[in-house]
């Protein structure tokens, strides 16, 4: 969402990114609430794996957002060229993990990981991008997980992207952390020209994505005993 472009910083003599929405789509509400959506998201956290913003503003009635200027490339251009090594992908995983646990220790829910949202700079730092979608839960809110935001999604509503959306996204409930977790995870079954997990489901289906989504609001799913396992069996141990 909106055009991105390099610039410079005058004031402060730093490349910049420009990112702008053209002055037809500033009229329109939703566009224009979604982009100020995601320049309060991203503006209020502060972490080394999620896109820094400098600045915001209007010029000749079109919104614009300052953030610094990435160079890289994004995950999914480079799974592009193949399947990532281990050690590689499991720093990227990290990386993402922590960039998202900042985020939603901020009460904020991406709710559109995807590897065209994970940028991956050239010294190998992952920077989470494009919060459009993002909701920011007010802080202390109900134990019952209700929020309520200026830019919160009415029910029903279905946002993000088909394949990688958690089950509650696809049955337009209520989104919180455990939907970007869930999201984090389609991404790390990612592969090089490999369906993500809700078209390999489609497929073995045969229906379309309407008919995946029906399944999953109709569904009830119940975890084998494994999923039960405790904790430190299930843990990782990364080679030296």
């Amino acid at each position: 969402m909106g055009e991105v472009y390099s610039a410079l910083d005058s004031r402060l003599g730093r490349d910049v990114a420009l990112k702008i929405l053209p002055e037809s789509f500033a009229r329109e509400n939703d566009r224009l609430e979604r982009f100020e959506t995601e320049t309060r998201a991203v503006a209020a956290l502060n972490h080394p794996n999620i896109l820094a913003v400098f600045d915001i503003g209007q010029h000749n009635g079109s919104p614009f957002m300052v953030s610094e200027l990435l160079e890289g490339e994004t995950l999914r251009k480079l799974l592009e060229d193949g399947p990532l090594p281990q050690r590689k992908a499991v720093d990227y995983g990290v990386q993402i993990a922590q960039g998202l646990a900042c985020a939603h220790e901020k009460g904020v829910v991406h709710r559109d990981v995807k590897p065209e949202n994970i940028f991956v700079t050239r010294d190998a730092r992952v920077k989470i991008l494009d919060f459009g979608l993002a909701k920011q839960a007010r802080m202390g809110a109900a134990a019952d997980g209700a929020t309520l935001t200026s830019s919160h999604t009415a029910a029903g509503l279905v946002l993000g992207t088909a394949g990688y959306m958690s089950p509650e996204q696809v049955r337009g409930e209520p989104a919180d952390a455990r939907s970007d977790i869930f999201a984090f995870g389609a991404v790390g079954r990612t592969r090089r020209k490999s369906p993500s997990l809700h078209t390999r489901f489609r497929r073995r289906s045969t229906g379309s994505y309407g008919v995946v989504w029906r399944k999953i609001r109709n569904s009830v799913f119940n975890p084998p005993k494994i999923f039960h396992l405790r904790w430190e069996l299930c843990q990782v141990r990364i080679p030296a």
